[in-house]
């Protein structure tokens, strides 16, 4: 009886976790460089009065590795993560909701490919529930404001 109890949960727990990260991420393109993207989602976040407590060069790492994990494959031609987090937005969603810690620090991506060279994509991930709505508020309107987008 234990092993099906095990097993059921074990199930369970898959399919939430399936069904909260097969969300679809909010997406915006812009036919701008990957550069001016890049330097206009940071000054975004900055303008917005918050800290940009990390940039992770992702597609520079997966380009640079590669050939040690056996692929050929060029992903991107550039993809940056901005990682940063905002006192007053996450103490709104922290109250409302004491585990919407495990979504601090907030991020947004920006990538190019090159099979659309001429086309760059930002956004960020579905954050679910209504007690995390603030913090897609202030995303949209830092990816908004970045490109420009009424």
């Amino acid at each position: 009886m234990r092993n099906y109890v095990t097993a059921a949960v074990a199930a369970a727990f898959t399919m939430s976790a399936q069904a909260v990260w097969a969300q679809e991420p909010h997406t915006w393109t812009t036919e701008d460089t990957f550069e001016n993207v890049t330097f206009a989602v940071q000054n975004a976040i900055i303008g917005a009065g918050l800290v940009v407590d990390h940039v992770s060069h992702t597609g520079d790492m997966l380009e640079r590795t590669k050939d040690a994990v056996g692929s050929t494959k060029t992903l991107y031609t550039g993809a940056d993560i901005f990682s940063f987090c905002s006192a007053k937005v996450s103490r709104e969603v922290m109250e409302a909701d004491i585990t919407n810690v495990q979504y601090c620090p907030y991020t947004i991506f920006v990538y190019q490919t090159p099979e659309k060279p001429d086309e760059v994509t930002v956004g960020f991930r579905d954050y679910p529930g209504e007690t995390m709505a603030p913090v897609t508020d202030m995303l949209t309107g830092i990816v908004k404001d970045a490109l420009m987008i009424e």
